[in-house]
């Protein structure tokens, strides 16, 4: 596209840190300013182009790559630690093959080396190394043809009619001599007179040992530290039996309806899933970068529709149906500070590890600067909602980041409140965000049975009644489908306990289900919910009102109090006092029911429950 542009054979560019000038022609190998000062792109320029005046300079290159710009997960795929100086032939597609003169830094030499040949011992750091080549999948063996030539098969295809013809290349051992001798490619060994020479040192071994007094004999000898075994790395000792079977159709029921067994697909989320797909792959098509903002209660298949989505997306870039990407995934519940989440994606995406402000500074960075060749990054945050700072800037950061130019990053974000971003945008702009928006809500009691009957699969363990009357349990306290499952393996347990043959157990029925449901609620708990007086009822209601608007499991007094007042009036109850509210706090502590800091604090205290909001809903349901 650049008409006005001629083809050059050689340009004279000049760089700000070295007084000459330098002749870089077509051929040559260069490198290029990056992220990283200390690793600068590399590549081999095809073509170079300049106008009339001079003014305007572009060369077109070809690609390599160095190990830290393959993405973390695929680096084992090597097999081995690659070399400080190993680049490789890059042969992906998602990459700019042109660059403006001004960021040519220097000619650099790359030699190509056999994929079984060592690496030379010492050599200038102008020198870099070519074994293999990286396709966005795979590292294979590249020939010095590739390498060394601008050949049709390896230029680019737009390229190929106006390549010039390449200088040859100089072949690896004739290095210029001011490199010295320790530069040059070594033999391989001959396999034959390695081994005479290991048997001979063995030989010598063997003998130094005859000649050695005995050590243990003389008196004077200090018993010595004992050596750590070779391998002392900790293991898992392997099974020495194969994992049982399940004995009966119960034992398999089980095995199904527990929380961590992924099912084959996911029920009753067919549209959300659709809809996260399409957005996440548009975005990863298109090379732009977006923010998706996910949230529901607790159990409503957020997280499992979302990595749903990634498997799938994954398996259409390793059939090449859309361009490589990279997936990053962190949660809030495993991080002790909103700020060690810079530390984990910095790690996952680099391998680096840093502090977490020197991290936050280097991914602000990373994508904020423009660079030729950058796969897409999808990042999920998990539980967002803990990664509340007083500042903000961690979310904000996370908010921010998808909205730059060159970043190529899609953030997904799950919480559990509908109305977080706007809470955390007070006083930052939150409508240049471009926020795409989805509400999970909870599940019924027709979805909760289909579930747990897709996850069955035709196993005849429950009866109809009976998972019924659990659905309509679970989707009235709360949707939460994990609860579901929960209820429903325990009933399970119960009817195998309850039968006379524990080989044929018969069908779960009503009364094992009202056990088990009787027995998820009920405890000391729910009868301490159910005895307290008609306040201490009304402030626990306030403080799941209060857990619910905020998003988090915790609350200051002040914070519960309001909510604790307004239902007061919605119950046409006389309005408490402070006082009298610190007072039914202090109880609801006292019975455990409250988890409460130090009462000198007051209305300042933050509140936490000590049951689950389910089993308050429950009893306070029953009554």
């Amino acid at each position: 596209g650049h008409k006005h542009l001629r083809t050059r054979y050689a340009l004279s560019i000049s760089v700000d840190s070295v007084p000459q000038v330098t002749v870089i022609s077509a051929g040559q190998n260069i490198l290029i300013e990056g992220e990283d000062e200390d690793q600068p792109y590399v590549a081999k320029v095809l073509k170079l182009m300049g106008d009339e005046s001079g003014q305007q300079k572009k060369a077109l290159v070809r690609w390599f790559i160095r190990a830290s710009e393959v993405p973390l997960s695929k680096r084992k795929l090597l097999g081995r630690d690659p070399h400080p100086q190993e680049i490789f032939y890059y042969k992906g597609r998602s990459c700019d093959d042109e660059v403006d003169a001004e960021s040519i830094i220097r000619p650099v030499q790359v030699l190509h080396l056999d994929a079984a040949a060592p690496f030379p011992e010492s050599c200038d750091e102008d020198t870099l190394f070519v074994k293999m080549s990286w396709d966005s999948k795979t590292f294979k063996a590249v020939t010095s043809d590739q390498v060394d030539s601008g050949s049709a098969d390896s230029a680019p295809s737009h390229l190929k009619p106006s390549l010039p013809p390449s200088p040859p290349c100089s072949p690896p051992a004739a290095a210029p001599a001011t490199q010295g001798p320790s530069c040059r490619v070594l033999p391989t060994p001959d396999p034959a007179v390695m081994r005479k020479a290991s048997l001979l040192i063995i030989r010598l071994e063997s003998i130094r040992n005859r000649l050695k007094p005995n050590s243990t004999l003389s008196p004077q000898a200090t018993p010595s530290t004992p050596r750590t075994p070779h391998r002392a790395t900790p293991s898992i000792p392997c099974r020495s039996l194969p994992a049982r079977r399940p004995a009966n159709i119960l034992e398999e029921a089980r095995i199904r309806l527990h929380v961590s067994a992924v099912p084959e697909s996911l029920p009753c989320r067919e549209a959300e899933f659709q809809d996260i797909y399409n957005f996440v792959e548009s975005k990863i098509i298109d090379g732009t970068g977006g923010c998706m903002y996910i949230s529901g209660v607790p159990g409503t298949g957020k997280t499992a529709t979302v990595h749903e989505v990634m498997r799938c997306l994954q398996h259409a870039a390793d059939v090449d149906e859309i361009p490589p990407f990279t997936f990053v995934e962190i949660n809030g519940m495993k991080m002790t500070d909103p700020h060690q989440s810079y530390v984990q994606i910095l790690q996952k995406l680099t391998g680096q590890k840093a502090t977490p402000d020197h991290a936050a500074a280097l991914l602000d960075k990373k994508f904020s600067s423009p660079t030729p060749r950058r796969e897409t990054t999808v990042l999920l945050v998990d539980e967002l909602d803990l990664l509340w700072t007083r500042k903000q800037n961690v979310m904000y950061n996370l908010f921010d980041w998808p909205t730059r130019r060159q970043a190529r990053l899609v953030v997904l974000t799950i919480a559990n409140t509908m109305d977080l971003p706007e809470r955390i945008m007070i006083n930052r702009v939150a409508s240049r965000l471009g926020l795409t928006r989805m509400s999970f809500q909870p599940y019924t009691f027709k979805q909760l049975q289909q579930i747990i009957t897709s996850r069955l699969d035709k196993l005849k363990a429950l009866d109809q009644d009976a998972l019924q009357l659990v659905s309509r349990k679970v989707a009235a306290l709360s949707g939460d489908a994990r609860r579901c499952l929960d209820i429903c393996r325990r009933a399970t347990e119960i009817c195998e306990h309850a039968a006379a043959d524990p080989s044929a157990p018969g069908l779960v029925g009503m009364s094992h289900v009202m056990e088990a449901l009787n027995e998820m609620f009920s405890s000391a708990y729910t009868t301490a919910i159910r005895s307290a007086s008609v306040q201490e009822q009304l402030f626990l209601r306030a403080v799941i009102a209060e857990f619910r608007r905020l998003g988090l499991e915790e609350a200051t007094f002040q914070q519960v109090f309001v909510q604790h007042q307004a239902l007061c009036r919605v119950e046409g109850l006389q309005p408490v006092s402070v006082s009298e509210g610190l007072s039914v706090c202090q109880r609801l502590g006292a019975c455990r029911l409250l988890l409460l800091e130090p009462s000198r604090l007051g209305i300042l205290q933050r509140v936490r429950l000590n049951v689950s909001q389910d089993d308050v809903l429950y009893a306070l349901k029953a009554d």
